[in-house]
């Protein structure tokens, strides 16, 4: 296949689950700030002196935790305005699908700080690593958005180092703003 082949590309509206392509559109927001909030965390963390493997693994839980807690927040209290009532079934079901990769995104970084504390790896390579693996997802996004756009392999390689290089810079301003 040639790198200006296209990819076959799904009808429109097809996703996962049968969910809206709106709702899909908001759970892959979600996880791409939940991965780039991560990755900033266990970046920083590298540089902790005196870090454990419960310490770093507490930082990551508290992230992850606090980004779904608020963003649950944030959603039942924009439904309570907009509708006059809390959100109940389908539209519940739909705010904790969106939120829940705010959670998921903490899950490689656990195992590895686990791993960490089984002496398998050093905590400072586990931590790394799980930033590496961000990183990997956000060239992934980038890439395969730029096939279901209908680009060529090349063009969905440069998409996705330019979402990498998207994510690098939001780490460091991350990074250099104390998060």
């Amino acid at each position: 296949m040639t790198d200006d082949a296209r990819q076959p590309r799904p009808a429109k509206g097809a996703t996962p689950a049968g969910r809206s392509p709106a709702v899909v559109a908001e759970n892959l927001k979600e996880q791409l700030y939940a991965t780039l909030t991560v990755m900033a965390v266990t970046l920083g963390l590298t540089r902790a002196e005196h870090l454990t493997p419960a310490m770093a693994a507490l930082a990551v839980t508290a992230t992850a935790l606090g980004l779904w807690l608020a963003t649950v927040i944030a959603d039942q209290q924009a439904h309570r305005v907009v509708y006059g009532e809390v959100a109940r079934g389908a539209d519940l079901r739909r705010l904790l699908y969106v939120s829940g990769p705010l959670l998921g995104c903490a899950l490689a970084p656990l195992l590895l700080i686990g791993l960490s504390a089984l002496g398998v790896l050093p905590l400072v390579d586990a931590l790394y690593t799980s930033t590496w693996l961000g990183a990997a997802a956000l060239f992934t996004w980038g890439c395969r958005a730029g096939l279901r756009m209908g680009a060529s392999r090349v063009a969905a390689v440069v998409a996705g180092l330019l979402d990498l290089g998207v994510g690098a810079v939001v780490v460091v301003i991350k990074l250099a703003s104390g998060h």
